[in-house]
């Protein structure tokens, strides 16, 4: 058990650059705990205890909109942090986080980190690199949200998806669909009946091809073009 917990704390930005010593002294602290899909890890304005790191499965953070909407702001998956702001500037939890599907991960708390920050100061440079990232996400989601119509918002969306999980063939790139238009709602700030008259004209511009479940993307450059411009 430990092992694995080393492990998985090893495949983290923030701890990955410890000494073997460094990561078992942090697993013998960590707490395990398995979610159910839709299982939601902490609300928002929570009091936060500390950070979690996932081992496996998916974790969404979310903010509610003032129309009751529900936003994602990001998605982490195995190998990743989440909540580790709370951490560092010992305010509540900004946002509210669900799984994804069976997620497992290790809850660290805030003071345990805290001491590794002082005892491993590449931890806190760590730190830095990956909020800023996180920092960089939240503007172009700001950005996109802004500026792009929702046809162009589904467009980037499906060609991320496509490039995270698809698959070649002579068609083109294919996906299948794992969520349902109000998922995809909820990554790109609109709402379902939008995305599904989004959906059904990039097909009828030829951009993308829908069978069911299935998407396929016949010209990567053309829908990426439509999606930038």
């Amino acid at each position: 058990m430990i092992a694995d917990k080393i492990a998985a704390l090893g495949r983290t930005v923030l701890f990955g650059e410890l000494t073997e010593a460094g990561l078992r002294a942090l697993a013998e602290r960590a707490i395990e705990r398995r979610l159910t899909r839709n299982e939601v890890l902490f609300i928002t304005g929570e009091e936060a205890r500390g950070l979690f790191v996932i081992v496996s499965g998916a974790l969404r953070a979310v903010r509610d909109g003032v129309d009751g909407r529900e936003q994602v702001i990001h998605v982490e998956r195995a190998g990743a942090t989440i909540a580790e702001i709370p951490v560092f500037d010992d305010r509540p939890y900004p946002s509210t986080v669900i799984a994804e599907e069976e997620t497992v991960v290790l809850f660290l708390e805030k003071r345990e980190v805290r001491k590794l920050c002082l005892e491993y100061p590449q931890i806190a440079l760590s730190a830095l690199k990956l909020l800023a990232g996180r920092l960089r996400k939240c503007a172009e989601l700001v950005e996109t949200i802004a500026l792009k119509d929702v046809d162009q918002r589904v467009a980037r969306w499906l060609l991320n998806e496509a490039k995270s999980y698809g698959t070649r063939s002579p068609k083109g790139l294919e996906l299948r669909l794992r969520l349902t238009h109000q998922h995809i709602a909820s990554r790109i700030g609109s709402v379902r009946e939008v995305v599904s008259r989004a959906l059904a004209r990039l097909q009828q511009n030829g951009l993308i091809m829908i069978e069911g479940r299935s998407i396929t993307i016949p010209d990567e450059a053309a829908l990426f073009s439509y999606a930038e411009t």
